[in-house]
């Protein structure tokens, strides 16, 4: 499956679109998370347990929204995107979003011709 942020794939063309497919995951963050995060702010620098924390949180929305566009038979996500929203003070939820697709290989004519109809006809 190839999920892109692009809205074009380079070198391929939709053929088909298969509707909008989400990922979503709610994560919380445990009270001793939180308490070793907060003394690590204390002193700057990256908290590293938040940044695992929500790479995980977007691996498995990645994994999900893929799922679901696998069961439309779709081959690509092209213009994947991510969202974030605190659900609570210790709650938050990420979804990977897209539209599922069927993409193929776009025909490049040889230098010299055109990539109209009657040039594509030429190929063959």
């Amino acid at each position: 499956m190839l999920v892109a942020t692009t809205w074009n794939v380079a070198g391929h063309r939709a053929v088909e679109t298969r509707g909008e497919v989400f990922g979503p995951t709610v994560r919380s963050r445990g009270l001793f998370a939180n308490i070793g995060a907060s003394i690590r702010s204390l002193f700057g620098g990256e908290v590293r347990f938040y940044t695992n924390l929500l790479e995980a949180a977007r691996e498995q929305a990645v994994a999900r929204m893929v799922a679901k566009a696998e069961l439309l038979g779709a081959n690509a996500v092209p213009s994947m995107r991510f969202d974030a929203s605190q659900l609570s003070s210790f709650m938050t939820e990420v979804v990977a979003y897209g539209t599922a697709a069927v993409i193929t290989p776009a025909v490049i004519p040889p230098a010299g011709q055109s990539n109209d109809i009657a040039g594509v006809a030429n190929l063959a």
